[in-house]
């Protein structure tokens, strides 16, 4: 076995084990990961809160702080994309498929639902339904991809270090990271990637088949399901072997595309001043409870406790799982940038554009049932947004669009993620080889399979918040290293040292 494969080699094995295991009992491992995913959530809550927290405020730092001015290469050093296609690429790769299947169906379930407040349908839930969804998905999130990024592309490109995770930590572990400690830090990282992506997957899958099924009258079922992944995976594949620069360049551009024409669709002829107001007022609150909110964990109330347990603590955990894998994309393909420009960016635009796109698609769907038009909280996750659709012009026109930058969005991902795992798995390799991308892009799509079949969404959900609990240590332990390694250049540069005036 060779030892630039040996991550890989290992990976690969434990992936397959699981998927045996999900083939062979799939009662088991859903009952399993269930139990595990529960103690996890009930025991280690405050955990993630605190940590996501202090990851934000080391980002916010390094943006204002005189090491923003360090470039992630050289100090001449030019980016390889333009910035809009560098943004379309970050965010393509970042939050897809998610951002299409919960745009209506979170928000909606906020405030007919499950209240993360414990009240439902009053004026006021609709203000909270979009200010825990704005929480949700915005600058905490990015924060987690953009301290991974920062790291991987700070000593990737600055100190000429391997793009890997292990790395990043030669300030921590010192030459550890080139022996056995390395290699398990590298296997944590792929399996939660693994796991992050495949829950992805699954999310699309299934959305298209209730798109399907909500307008054709298609079975909602594992079989369909199985045959949108692998018609996708094929799609993926061919868009896999032609590279960063062709393939996910041109579909990550494309995705930008589709999502601003769905979006203008849904904000013209839905309740425009409605979706402002909402938009303008929720900005406002999201911001003025930043802090309540980041630290909510209701130890006196086991209702608003479960909610925090299924929402907040479901979505910190699935941003860690997926940032090794958004990480290490965002960092190759932000050669060039300094610092300060890395982090406003990747923490700043894609929440707002989260934050409108939100703002339109869940308060459209809001809009519908607070004035009595139809009961969107009855339709399935999957179906909501397609429901919407339903009460607006052009309804098939919009659903079709949807489904498109659905099946672009789970490519894209996918695509990215072959090329990731490939990366990680060859000892950080820049051109990992198709023969990799392509067995990555396989068992991607053989555990959403799986996971799918043992126990549907919940069971993708319960396996990724497992997988993101050790990689939560890592990250911490990344975000030690890049600031150790930062106090100590800027120290060398003299950046930041108060000149002495002459009297």
């Amino acid at each position: 076995m060779k030892k630039r494969y040996l991550v890989f080699y290992i990976s690969i094995i434990i992936i397959i084990l699981l998927v045996i295991a999900g083939v062979t009992f799939p009662d088991s491992l859903e009952r399993i990961t269930s139990d595990i995913q529960t103690l996890l959530s009930n025991a280690f809550g405050w955990y993630y809160l605190i940590l996501v927290t202090i990851i934000l405020v080391v980002c916010l730092y390094l943006m204002i702080s005189p090491v923003g001015r360090i470039k992630l290469g050289s100090q001449d050093e030019k980016p390889e994309f333009s910035r809009p296609t560098w943004i379309a690429m970050l965010f393509s790769a970042g939050m897809g498929i998610g951002l299409v299947f919960y745009g209506t169906s979170e928000p909606i379930s906020h405030y007919a639902i499950s209240s993360p407040t414990g009240e439902v349908g009053t004026d006021q839930d609709i203000k909270d339904a979009l200010r825990f969804t704005f929480f949700h998905w915005g600058i905490h999130a990015w924060a987690i991809y953009a301290i991974v990024a920062l790291a991987i592309a700070y000593f990737q490109f600055r100190h000429k270090k391997l793009g890997l995770i292990s790395a990043t930590l030669y300030p921590v572990f010192g030459e550890k990271v080139n022996g056995i400690t390395g290699k398990a830090i590298d296997v944590f990282s792929v399996l939660a990637t693994v796991l992050g992506v495949a829950t992805s997957l699954g999310f699309g899958a299934v959305q298209i088949n209730g798109g399907l099924s909500f307008l054709f009258g298609v079975s909602k079922n594992i079989g369909t399901q199985f045959i949108i992944i692998a018609v996708v995976t094929v799609l993926f594949l061919i868009s896999a072997w032609s590279g960063l620069g062709k393939g996910i360049k041109i579909l990550s551009n494309a995705n930008m595309m589709l999502a601003g024409a769905l979006f203008l669709l849904m904000f013209l002829f839905g309740p425009t001043l409605f979706i402002l107001n909402l938009f303008t007022n929720t900005i406002g609150s999201y911001i003025q409870t930043l802090p309540q909110m980041s630290f909510r964990i209701a130890p006196l109330n086991e209702d608003i406790r479960g909610w925090i347990n299924g929402w907040t603590i479901f979505y910190w955990a699935w941003w860690i799982a997926w940032s090794p894998f958004v990480g290490i994309f965002i960092a190759r393909v932000s050669k060039g940038r300094s610092i300060r420009e890395f982090v406003f960016f990747v923490l700043l635009i894609p929440s707002i554009v989260i934050f409108l796109w939100f703002a339109t698609f869940g308060g459209s769907a809001i809009s519908l049932e607070h004035n009595g038009i139809a009961e969107i909280s009855g339709l399935s996750a999957e179906e909501s947004l397609f429901g919407v659709f339903a009460h607006y012009p052009l309804p098939l026109l919009t659903s079709l669009t949807a489904m498109v930058l659905i099946g672009s969005f789970f490519i894209t991902s996918a695509d990215s993620g072959t090329y990731i795992l490939g990366m990680m798995t060859t000892n950080g390799s820049r051109s990992p080889g198709n023969k990799v991308k392509f067995t990555w892009g396989i068992l991607l799509s053989l555990i959403a399979v799986v996971l799918l079949y043992s126990g549907g969404l919940q069971a993708l959900e319960n396996m990724m918040i497992i997988a993101a609990l050790p990689f939560s240590v890592i990250i911490a332990l990344m975000s030690i290293s890049l600031l150790k390694a930062l106090s100590d250049e800027a120290k060398q540069l003299g950046i930041g040292r108060i000149k002495k005036r002459k009297v």
